[in-house]
């Protein structure tokens, strides 16, 4: 949920940086889940709710996480030092697709690339060392 949460709060509409692997999947996962435990529900409870209904309700929320999502796979491929626009292959059938989720499963760039710094990378142990070395001088 942590990932999840990163995503949509902290990286809307961040469509530039890169994206680690474990971010991406775990923000699949999650949407997984809560179109899962919705059409469930609906199940369950489908004297009292139409069809449409739930079809809208789930159609609001992907609307809502649309550009979070975009945003993530955008990021995603930075990571593996792909352009952006690598996202159009999944309009090629079947094989577009494929060839798109060996990309997002791909391990990213080690250190920096043209998008930026390793998000895998924790640098604040590198600014903590900085601030020692100050305050000795």
């Amino acid at each position: 949920m942590y990932w999840y949460l990163q995503v949509i709060r902290y990286n809307y509409a961040n469509f530039s940086g890169r994206a680690r692997r474990k971010e991406y999947w775990m923000f699949v996962l999650v949407q997984l889940i809560i179109v899962g435990l919705t059409i469930s529900y609906a199940s369950l409870v489908e004297d009292f709710f139409e069809p449409d209904f739930v079809f809208s309700i789930l159609s609001i929320y992907f609307v809502g996480t649309l550009v979070p999502w975009l945003a993530l796979n955008v990021r995603r491929l930075h990571d593996i030092n792909k352009s952006g626009t690598y996202v159009f292959i999944n309009l090629i059938p079947v094989i577009g697709r494929i060839w798109y989720i060996v990309l997002v499963a791909t391990e990213g760039d080690f250190g920096t690339n043209n998008y930026g710094p390793d998000p895998k990378l924790d640098y604040s142990d590198d600014i903590d060392d900085i601030g020692k070395i100050e305050q000795e001088y």
